[in-house]
């Protein structure tokens, strides 16, 4: 199966949809951290690139559906974010070391931090 099969399995979207406007990248307030664009994103999965799936752009994505509200064909990339990362965890390589997590943090944002970032 392929890249774009995956997703859109996993996901639910239809990622031919997105016309590549900007809207969603444009509102993304976490985008001057991301290494592609949410559009980007949607663009390189279309191409059945796989190295999308080492980009940092799904794991800086902070899931608050702003690019989804902004999108006029109503694609959720949120959703495309979470199916790449579930890509990545399949594979059983954790994005997140346990070990180095400092010390200090809440308990709470320890246990989150793990079931999102860790397979």
């Amino acid at each position: 199966m392929d890249l774009l099969a995956k997703v859109e399995e996993l996901s639910g979207e239809n990622l031919y949809a997105c016309y590549q406007c900007g809207k969603c990248s444009a509102g993304c307030p976490m985008v001057d951290q991301m290494d592609l664009l949410p559009n980007q994103v949607i663009l390189y999965v279309i191409r059945n690139d796989e190295s999308v799936v080492e980009a940092k752009t799904p794991w800086i994505c902070a899931q608050c559906y702003q690019c989804g509200t902004r999108c006029p064909r109503n694609v959720d990339i949120t959703k495309i974010m979470e199916a790449l990362r579930l890509i990545k965890l399949r594979k059983n390589i954790d994005y997140l070391k346990i070990g180095k997590v400092k010390k200090n943090l809440p308990q709470i944002a320890v246990v989150s931090a793990t079931r999102k970032y860790t397979g």
